[in-house]
């Protein structure tokens, strides 16, 4: 009898072994994707800038940086703006825009920005001559 319960008992624990992996298993692959849980995807938009960047369109899924370097997220080769110029990046499910010391500054909405700024959908952001706008899908 007891032979018996022994067995059930490590079938039943085995169950559960493979039930607790499956679940670390199915929430692991969605972080390795980059998936959020946010029912909306903030997004990019260049409206207005050199030709090879018109029409781009970016999800934001982690940081973006904005800059002339070549190593930037979005490279934007105008004299009047920095290497590394400004950064996007999510906090929970705020859009933050971070002005990264640039020379010229960055603008939201027409006003050069000093310190981090939490955006809101349909925000214009200008960096030298380009105009981003900013919106979730």
């Amino acid at each position: 009898m007891i032979d018996l319960v022994l067995f059930f008992g490590r079938i039943l624990l085995v169950v559960l072994l493979y039930l607790f992996l499956f679940a670390a298993m199915r929430s692991g692959i969605g972080l390795v994707k980059g998936q959020r849980t946010d029912s909306a995807i903030w997004c990019i938009d260049v409206e207005k800038g050199a030709k090879s960047l018109r029409g781009l369109h970016i999800d934001i899924l982690g940081p973006v940086v904005v800059g002339r370097s070549p190593s930037s997220d979005i490279v934007i080769d105008e004299p009047f703006v920095s290497a590394t110029h400004a950064r996007f990046s999510l906090q929970g499910p705020a859009l933050v825009l971070e002005d990264l010391q640039s020379t010229n500054g960055t603008m939201v909405n027409g006003h050069i920005i000093a310190q981090p700024v939490t955006l809101r959908d349909g925000d214009e952001v200008q960096i030298g001559d380009t105009i981003l706008k900013v919106g979730r899908r």
